[in-house]
C-alpha cells in the first residue's frame, strides 16, 4: 500500500493582502503565457486570488485546503471566453505555490 502524499503547509499569514497581490500578478501571468493573453485572464487571476486571501486571513495555510477552496470557489465563475477551468486554475495556483516553497511539483517524488 502506498504512503498518503503528506500535507504542505504554508507559514502563517503575515501579510495576506501582499500575498494575493503576488498570486493574482503570477497567476495572470501563468494564463497569458500559457495560451494567448485575454481579458478574462485578469478577472480568473483576480477572483482566484480574493478566494486565497479570504482563506488565509480565516487562517488556513494547508495548501491542498486552499486549492480545494479556489476549486469549489471557481466554478461558479463562466469559463465560456477563457481556454481554462476551474481545475486548471486550481492546478496552476497549487504549482504556483509550491514554487513559492521551492518544492518540485513535477513528475513526482522518488
Amino acid at each position: 500500500m502506498a504512503d498518503p502524499i503528506p500535507s504542505l503547509t504554508l507559514p502563517p499569514a503575515q501579510h495576506p493582502q501582499r500575498e494575493g497581490q503576488w498570486l493574482q500578478a503570477s497567476l495572470h501571468h501563468w494564463l497569458d503565457s500559457e495560451f494567448i493573453p485575454e481579458p478574462v485572464n485578469g478577472e480568473i487571476a483576480e477572483r482566484a486570488a480574493r478566494v486565497f486571501v479570504r482563506q488565509r486571513i480565516e487562517g488556513e495555510n494547508d495548501v491542498n485546503a486552499l486549492v480545494m477552496a479556489i476549486l469549489t470557489e471557481m466554478q461558479g465563475f463562466d469559463f465560456s471566453s477563457s481556454f481554462y477551468s476551474e481545475f486548471a486554475i486550481a492546478n496552476a495556483v497549487s504549482d504556483l505555490l509550491l514554487d513559492s516553497l521551492g518544492i518540485e511539483h513535477c513528475c513526482g517524488a522518488g
